[in-house]
């Protein structure tokens, strides 16, 4: 039984303890007479006691604004912050004489501040410190997003008195690739005739007017009927003449059937490099130069770009994900599309871009701009009633189409990378050089291989699609 009653008062007394520790007791500052006192460090709303060795008769505080005293006992002195600063409070003994002087300081409350900061950005390595009446944060980040989120915070606590020491882990440089891709298809078909008729009674021919030079075609008329070659038109081609008489008539009679077929694919692949957060641009082309008349009546020249353009600005943000801002344009000068005016002819230009904000991972990529284009067009024309006789109106009738396929995609790809050591460059020009004399003259070679070694010499030996100055992560 004394054993058991032992046990217990054992386990009364550690949960004893345990109860007060986990009840802490409030701060003090022991003060000392003649002792220089150290500066008192005061949580905004929160309280401090300040003991003396001695009694005191007489106690002030410089600045009550900033904190409040009351007194607890002749030796003890209740301090509460109020607003952040600093002041003096000062402690006279019952003789009069100075006991001390002890510098308050008033900070915002950080214990608090560090327990969501805990919360809300768990594992990140972020030192709070206070200086003045502010919050100072240092230490590394995975992220802007978190040192954003995290400025936010301290916001709360100390409004515009946040100073940022904070730096971002990690890589924070992206290259992007853009892709243009477009492919142009047209297919275009004419089918025509001419038939024309000489012979007693006709006074000088008749026939049909389908083709875009027929036969009546005074010419071209007398040509087909004294056995001549005859040419349409100047781009003839497909073009058949026959003639044949019958009795006292002659008759001529024109064919033309033309099919044209074509295909144009373009590509573009730029690739750039930029810090988070910063503008990057890039222009492989030229520049157009186009005169401008002022209102003075003077001539100057403006320059128009033109080429392959992209212009972004990247922003990694929380967990590898890539904020882009994108300006990527594909233009070249279109003879076709021209203006003159005083002798100076201005082309004009055909131009493809996209501007746009996307967000997406590390290697993964986005088709931010398409278009697809399907133009068709056809035209019959025929001679009234005789166009409409089956098979023969064939020869009184002249039919075209054109059909024009146009397809175009943009696909941008971002990379998180970092830089590589120099000896590992290599430029898709390294791995050609100058020819010999011997070499270009008696073996007709423009060029020779040249062999590189090491690092170099292995990506040298890459595709001239292979990349160059960078690591991917």
């Amino acid at each position: 039984m004394r054993l058991k009653a032992l046990w217990q008062a054992a386990l009364i007394g550690t949960a004893f303890a345990i109860g007060q520790a986990q009840i802490a007791p409030a701060e003090t500052l022991h003060v000392m007479r003649g002792a220089t006192s150290r500066p008192l460090s005061v949580p905004m709303n929160r309280a401090v006691v300040v003991r003396s060795d001695q009694p005191f008769s007489e106690l002030s505080i410089a600045n009550p604004g900033i904190a409040d005293i009351s007194t607890l006992s002749d030796k003890s002195i209740y301090v509460l912050g109020k607003a952040p600063g600093r002041t003096t409070l000062t402690l006279l003994g019952a003789d009069g004489k100075l006991i001390t002087n002890v510098e308050v300081r008033v900070t915002p409350d950080i214990a608090e501040f560090k327990e969501r900061l805990e919360q809300i950005l768990p594992g990140e390595k972020i030192d709070v410190r206070t200086a003045n009446d502010g919050i100072v944060l240092s230490g590394t980040v995975s992220s802007t997003a978190r040192m954003d989120r995290a400025l936010d915070l301290a916001e709360r606590y100390a409004p515009k008195r946040v100073s940022n020491l904070m730096t971002v882990g990690g890589t924070q440089q992206v290259m992007l690739k853009v892709r243009f891709a477009e492919m142009q298809r047209s297919v275009a078909k004419n089918l025509s005739s001419s038939l024309a008729i000489s012979g007693p009674g006709v006074s000088g021919g008749t026939g049909t007017m389908l083709s875009n030079n027929p036969v009546t075609n005074t010419p071209n008329f007398n040509s087909v009927f004294a056995n001549k070659s005859f040419a349409p038109k100047a781009d003839g081609q497909g073009a058949v003449t026959i003639g044949f008489s019958a009795g006292s008539l002659q008759f001529a009679m024109l064919l033309e059937a033309l099919e044209s077929k074509g295909m144009v694919r373009t590509l573009a692949e730029p690739n750039l490099t930029a810090l988070s957060g910063q503008e990057a641009k890039f222009l492989a082309g030229g520049e157009y130069p186009i005169p401008v008349l002022d209102k003075t009546g003077n001539v100057s020249v403006q320059y128009k770009p033109f080429g392959v353009e992209l212009n972004f600005t990247p922003t990694v943000v929380d967990q590898n994900i890539i904020n882009l801002k994108i300006n990527a344009a594909v233009s070249g000068i279109d003879p076709s599309v021209s203006f003159t005016n005083g002798g100076i002819t201005i082309s004009g230009f055909k131009r493809r871009d996209t501007s746009t904000t996307v967000e997406l991972r590390d290697g993964q990529s986005f088709a931010i701009a398409g278009l697809l284009q399907d133009d068709f067009t056809d035209l019959i024309g025929q001679v009234p009633w005789l166009g409409d006789i089956p098979v023969l109106g064939a020869l009184f009738r002249s039919a075209s189409y054109e059909r024009k396929q146009s397809e175009l995609v943009i696909i941008v790809t971002p990379h998180l990378v970092s830089p590589t050591m120099g000896q590992a460059l290599a430029l898709p020009t390294d791995r050609i050089a100058p020819p010999s004399e011997k070499n270009f003259f008696l073996y007709g070679k423009t060029a020779r291989t040249r062999k590189l070694k090491g690092p170099a010499g292995e990506v040298a030996r890459q595709d001239f699609s292979g990349s160059y100055g960078y690591v991917m992560e």
